[in-house]
């Protein structure tokens, strides 16, 4: 019987800390490769042994490469070698010859890479839509990556004001009995977007911004009536608007300003039997020109690599094996 056929990869630029992201802790990442391509990795430095069979080796080659350049601009995770492996397909053909590099978003504080398709043409669509629905399960980005353009077009100038609202529907709990006033019970819903601006813009300078207006954190409730221009506004948990809530939202576009709307519709916290104004929206407005639409799914997973398979877990009907 004859050998596997073998080839060799060299990485280049030499970068040891690359090559040890690349690798993962224990090589687990190089690990991963084998065990979901069927093939043998061997290292020394930044020489690569590819064994096993051609189309094998050939989307090996394509994946080492894609992940050693990922590894010079972001943190690499399992979950990152996950998702582009599933990208990648099991075909010959692995990825589109030529496709486009990852998007990249310039905030004032750090530069944020899309992972995978679906982020970085929702990335796309934030810059270039007046209107962009990023629909899906937790973790998979849409709030974060919203955020994260509503900073750089609004350091560069584009936009006068950011505008971040949420709807006041509380996961199974009541603002009532909190303590003080409708802000102050409504604050700790809006944690993760202070999280996220301070990320982007740092914590002082967010706090400047909110004081001077440039920034506002508003309740939905506080939207009517209002007409904003040369904003640029997210409305998060969007599931929980109703249909009404969402139209008056949407009509409060004015002059120069751009709207992202995020929501997960299978995480509706309304009484019943209210329609979801977010999954109304997405039927209604199919066809509008000037609206985009990016869904994503439990594999596009940006957290613990665990909650991508939770995710999926709880959608599958019960009993089913996955």
């Amino acid at each position: 019987m004859s050998a596997p056929a073998r080839e060799e990869l060299e990485l280049r630029p030499e970068d040891n800390a690359r090559l040890a992201a690349l690798c993962g802790p224990l090589d687990a990442h190089l690990r991963l490769l084998e065990s979901r391509l069927g093939l043998r990795l061997e290292n020394r430095g930044h020489r690569f042994v590819l064994v096993g069979p051609a189309a094998a080796r050939r989307r090996a080659r394509r994946l080492l490469e894609r992940l050693y350049d990922l590894s010079g601009r972001a943190p690499l995770a399992e979950d990152d070698v996950l998702r582009l492996l599933d990208e990648t397909g099991d075909g010959e053909g692995g990825e589109a010859e030529g496709a486009s590099p990852p998007a990249r978003v310039l905030t004032p504080r750090r530069q944020i890479l899309a992972r995978g398709r679906r982020q970085a043409a929702y990335v796309a669509a934030l810059g270039t839509h007046d209107l962009c629905f990023g629909v899906g399960p937790a973790g998979t980005g849409k709030t974060y990556l919203a955020v994260a353009v509503a900073c750089a077009l609004l350091a560069r100038g584009v936009f006068r004001r950011l505008v971040l609202v949420r709807p006041a529907v509380e996961a199974g709990e009541r603002l009532g009995f909190l303590p003080g006033g409708f802000t102050e019970k409504v604050d700790p819903y809006l944690r993760p977007i202070y999280d996220a601006l301070d990320e982007f813009l740092g914590p002082e300078e967010t706090a400047h911004a909110l004081e001077r207006g440039t920034i506002e954190i508003s309740p939905l409730a506080y939207m009517r009536g209002r007409t904003l221009a040369q904003a640029f506004i997210i409305l998060d948990e969007a599931q929980n608007t109703t249909v009404e809530q969402m139209k008056m939202f949407l009509t409060r576009l004015g002059e120069g300003s751009r709207a992202a709307v995020t929501g997960d519709v299978t995480q509706v916290d309304l009484p019943r039997p209210e329609r979801s104004g977010l999954a109304d929206a997405l039927e209604r407005l199919a066809d509008v020109e000037g609206v985009h639409v990016s869904r994503f799914r439990p594999a596009d997973a940006q957290r613990h690599p665990l909650v991508a398979r939770i995710v999926g877990a709880y959608e599958r009907p019960r009993g089913e094996n996955p």
